[in-house]
């Protein structure tokens, strides 16, 4: 379907295999269905396997690929229940950027079934449409990721992802985004999302030390971020997904800062940034000038970037054919990133 085919993934009954190498070509695993972390009677939950948790013996810390939670611990509340487990948030309060808004996170049933109780799991960050003020599209039944990874776990053709879900706006006016960057004078959003998110995915949950087990998706707007915050920390980053985007950065708070905007302008940085990263780009084949403008950009990519583009037959830019697109993308995901792996 894609011009990079979605590889159906081999089966095991550990999942030390699984997962890509920088080539992606590694398969990921199977993993059994487990029990969803579950809210304590006054709504909030720590998470399983969070800093307070013993880790069973494993190889030394510095063999692992496993990064085993940090810590301190964040209580969570439970925002939305869904089919294949609760969405969890809290409001995280960001230490780097001076940032604090609102994240969501999923955990897939396989990170609390005891068989995984050591294993790390690969994070996929979820960037919403819109200007994202306080909500996430990608926590609703909008756009159910949640359950079609779970599904897809169960028939062996992906891997189960920690799915991290912020904010990427503190206000709800258009003209105001702040495109997922630090815009001189504003409030530091691209710290706030590559780093202290991330800090605080690592300090309540196991993760892979690797890079290769990062990645990034988002639609409209949230394709703008994914394919920015992926070129600017290839360091952080496998692969991303930009679904339907544009590549402009174009806030108000960029006047008299045209060259910190052009610094975070996806459609310079895919030519100039030399990210050794994966990419799948997506245009909606009955919006020609949205095909026009993905098509042009995926065009103007300079290797090491590799970026393969898929046109979705009769797509239009709407949420509901954003979601048609979900099993096709978690299972690109799959191939290009590493998958749970055992310390």
């Amino acid at each position: 379907m894609f011009s990079s085919t979605a590889v159906v993934l081999a089966l095991a009954t550990a999942l030390t295999a699984c997962g890509g190498s920088d080539d992606g070509k590694k398969s990921a695993a199977d993993a059994a269905k487990g029990a969803s972390a579950a809210a304590s009677p006054n709504g909030s939950a720590a998470p399983s396997g969070a800093a307070s948790s013993q880790p069973s013996a494993s190889p030394s810390a510095s063999d692992s690929k496993v990064l085993m939670p940090t810590g301190p611990a964040t209580q969570l509340t439970k925002a939305h229940d869904t089919a294949a487990g609760p969405i969890m948030m809290t409001t995280l309060a960001g230490p780097k950027s001076g940032v604090t808004a609102k994240v969501w996170i999923w955990l897939p049933p396989e990170y609390n079934d005891p068989k995984y109780a050591d294993y790390g799991f690969p994070v996929l960050t979820l960037y919403a449409g819109g200007q994202s003020n306080g909500y996430n599209t990608w926590t609703d039944d909008q756009l159910p990721i949640q359950v079609e990874d779970e599904q897809l776990v169960k028939q062996g053709k992906a891997a189960p992802f920690i799915m991290v879900m912020p904010v990427q706006n503190l206000v709800s006016n258009e003209h105001q985004t702040l495109d997922c960057s630090d815009i001189p004078g504003q409030p530091k959003m691209e710290t706030w999302m590559t780093q202290d998110v991330p800090d605080f995915v690592r300090a309540n949950f196991r993760t892979l030390k690797s890079r290769d087990g990062w990645g990034l998706m988002g639609a409209s707007t949230g394709a703008f971020c994914s394919a920015k915050l992926a070129m600017q920390h290839p360091d952080q980053y496998k692969a991303a997904v930009p679904i339907d985007g544009y590549f402009d950065p174009d806030s108000s708070f960029w006047k008299g800062h045209e060259a910190e905007r052009l610094a975070n302008s996806p459609d310079v940085l895919v030519s100039q940034s030399k990210a050794d990263v994966r990419m799948l780009a997506t245009a909606g084949g009955a919006t020609p000038d949205e095909v026009r403008l993905v098509k042009n950009w995926v065009a103007k990519a300079a290797p090491p970037l590799k970026i393969d583009y898929y046109e979705q037959p009769g797509g239009k830019h709407l949420t509901s054919h954003f979601k048609k697109m979900i099993p096709d993308t978690l299972q690109w995901l799959t191939k290009n990133m590493a998958g749970p792996s055992a310390p």
